[in-house]
């Protein structure tokens, strides 16, 4: 049996082609012996093989020659993931890590808490070099590694990765300490927040909620921005005239004014721009102008915490566009998240900005906790709309994004987003009905899903999925 990288087209079918129907049967894996979608402390691996029932633990620092595979879309350049492989191997301590999107095969080593590259070919090359690869990770290899480091011992409880259906050897009455599967059905709130503008927050938002619902995750998108550039991407505006508005009496404004009446599902609409749905609160023009009535109203803060609360069931995850500004919109946001993405190109203006966006955050701190809130989780600025020059990539942007870090104080999420004409192009989809131009914007899933952008939205989701708590 060989191997063609032609015949995966996208990320599922390096998973499926690749290494379950090749790689594992080819270096001695049966299925006992490998594992999908595994979940250890918070960290989410494509595949884990290793020698049943052995376990890699967090909390266990002896090297474990297990082998931790990760597959990326075709498109997706290997370089930019390595750095988060490093974080898994070394935070499990586990020896070998496979780096692969079918065109390019990588087997990195863990060496103290470093990787190193110890083996590298083309997907075309995989089943000529197959013996070679089996010699540093397949089975027997493994068996052998782990017959003199003796680590056939008891797995500790906390070892144990869920949901994976193990028997425990265990009395009945151990519990696990923490169950990764009853945090997936608490509902997680991400701000898209920055406080300036043509940043990315738009197209974060809505590429973002379309990666997470094709994982199966029930979304809802909120747009408090007055500019309503996401109610548009989200297909809402199909209306020619004043007189054909159904926003203007139906929008966000409604559900931070009234405390009785118009609750989400009352104003929610069905997003058209990507399937599966996406629930979407929309905003309007008018919010400019209706900001001072909410200001006189001091409840208004508070009103999309409470009715997000009553349907903390109903969704998974809530992204919540934010105004490019400091004003009542931005806090009511930043009030409502959990968590707090801040989509920049990296540019001066922008990382100066990010002054501004940590002040900010600290007051809605402050303000959270006289009201029991804890602090905003901020999950990292995103480097989006970045040139694809290749000398900007390999000198300019590495500049950038330390400056971040150190100048400013902000992580920054391992997820690049770069700028494509694919990803305009999607939002600027329409239709003809006979001499009339329909708006008809398209996640970048649905308009062109093998694109490199679409590769880097999937990388996203899977990023922040791991970073709150979810698994897909």
């Amino acid at each position: 049996m060989s191997f063609n990288p032609k015949l995966c087209r996208n990320e599922s079918e390096v998973e499926s082609k690749l290494i379950v129907q090749y790689l594992l049967p080819a270096l001695g894996y049966d299925p006992s012996k490998w594992h999908q979608e595994v979940a250890l402390g918070g960290i989410r691996l494509d595949f884990l093989a290793l020698l049943s029932p052995v376990f890699p633990s967090i909390n266990d620092p002896s090297p474990k020659p297990c082998v931790v595979m990760e597959a990326k879309h075709p498109k997706q350049n290997l370089n930019f993931h390595v750095r988060r492989l490093r974080r898994y191997l070394a935070k499990l301590q586990v020896i070998y890590g496979v780096l692969t999107n079918g065109k390019d095969f990588r087997i990195y080593e863990l060496v103290d808490d470093q990787i190193e590259l110890i083996f590298q070919c083309e997907g075309l090359e995989i089943a000529d070099k197959i013996e070679k690869i089996s010699d540093i990770i397949g089975w027997d290899k493994l068996a052998g590694l782990a017959t003199n480091k003796s680590i056939n011992k008891p797995i500790p409880l906390t070892a144990l990765p869920v949901p994976i259906d193990i028997k425990l050897p265990f009395p009945e009455s151990n519990t696990l300490p923490f169950l990764e599967s009853l945090q997936a059905r608490i509902m997680k709130t991400i701000a898209i927040y920055h406080n300036k503008g043509g940043v990315g927050k738009t197209t974060t938002t809505i590429n973002l909620a379309a990666a997470i619902s094709r994982k199966g995750f029930k979304v809802l998108i909120i747009d408090l921005d007055s500019q309503a550039n996401t109610t548009y991407a989200a297909g809402l505006m199909k209306f020619d005239t004043e007189e054909e508005d159904n926003l203007k009496d139906c929008n966000v404004y409604n559900i931070i004014f009234y405390p009785k009446s118009n609750y989400i599902h009352d104003v929610a609409l069905k997003g058209s721009f990507t399937y599966p749905e996406v629930d979407v609160i929309p905003a309007h023009i008018n919010l400019i102008w209706q900001e001072n009535a909410l200001i006189d109203q001091e409840s208004s803060k508070f009103q999309l915490v409470k009715k997000l609360e009553l349907v903390k069931n109903d969704y998974d995850v809530v992204l919540i566009d934010t105004p490019p500004s400091l004003n009542l919109y931005a806090r009511i946001a930043l009030i409502a998240c959990d968590y707090l993405i801040i989509p920049s190109d990296l540019k001066p203006f922008a990382n100066e900005g990010l002054r501004n966006v940590k002040n900010f955050v600290e007051q809605i701190d402050d303000f959270r906790s006289f009201t029991n809130r804890s602090s905003i989780n901020i999950l990292g600025v995103l480097p989006s709309k970045i040139l694809t020059n290749a000398n900007y990539i390999k000198a300019t942007l590495p500049k950038q994004e330390k400056i971040v870090e150190e100048r400013y104080g902000f992580s920054v999420l391992e997820t690049r987003i770069f700028q494509r004409e694919d990803l305009s192009r999607a939002i600027d989809n329409f239709v003809m009905e006979g001499d009339r131009q329909i708006p008809d914007p398209k996640s970048i899933f649905d308009f062109k899903p093998d694109s490199m952008s679409a590769a880097e939205f999937e990388e996203l989701a899977n990023e922040v999925l791991e970073k709150i708590g979810l698994r897909s």
